[in-house]
């Protein structure tokens, strides 16, 4: 996805978010490597405390400690590319209607015009890839969107099934490194839904951050 914005200054909360999606995004777009892989192995959540979110974690950076470049290459090919298709399918239709290019898509390609966001040409994928959802949630925090405007596209195209895709990236027959990243990304959505329920409506409404 590709948007033209000035960055506004963040809150600590909506940095962390923005760079939590973002980090998804890139898991799920292709296998870590180089400097992402070194860094992952690095992140230490806060030793007291004791939530879904820090057990991730610790989870992802154990993983990552214990992969190398190659492996991680080979489980996100049998993951997600495979012969013909891989194991999951990382697409909101697939998971909506159980086939591919269907209305939910349709919808999501109108609500991304809407926001001024369109897919770069070297991207091949669907919109609807979950990779692709989470890049759109870290740029609507980072350019600064209403809260409003970030949890009606969460809930329109997040919310029913992102939950059990990273359900099913964690029992995948083939997940090793990905059944942390599935972890997280559970974890995640989990704490996105309490954390816009917990919001104000006049957080939630009010203008841009």
């Amino acid at each position: 996805m590709n948007m033209i914005s000035s960055a506004p200054a963040l809150q600590e909360t909506d940095e962390l978010r923005a760079d939590i999606y973002a980090l998804l995004a890139t898991l799920l777009r292709s296998s870590p490597k180089g400097d992402l892989m070194q860094w992952l192995t690095t992140v230490e959540p806060d030793q007291d405390e004791d939530s879904p979110m820090a057990r991730a974690w610790s989870t992802l950076a154990l993983s990552a400690k214990h992969s190398n470049e190659q492996q991680l290459e080979d489980e996100y090919h049998h993951l997600f590319i495979g012969v013909g298709r891989g194991e999951l399918m990382p697409f909101g239709c697939w998971y909506l209607t159980g086939s591919l290019m269907e209305k939910p898509l349709v919808l999501l390609r109108e609500d991304l015009q809407v926001l001024g966001f369109q897919r770069q040409p070297d991207v091949k994928e669907p919109e609807d890839h979950i990779a692709a959802l989470c890049e759109v949630m870290s740029m609507l925090i980072q350019t600064g969107r209403n809260y409003e405007t970030q949890h009606q596209f969460w809930q329109k195209h997040l919310q029913s099934w992102a939950n059990k895709f990273f359900t099913d990236l964690q029992n995948a027959e083939h997940a090793v490194f990905y059944t942390a990243a599935g972890l997280l990304g559970e974890a995640f959505m989990q704490q996105e839904d309490n954390w816009f329920l917990q919001l104000s409506p006049a957080a939630r409404e009010g203008g841009e951050q």
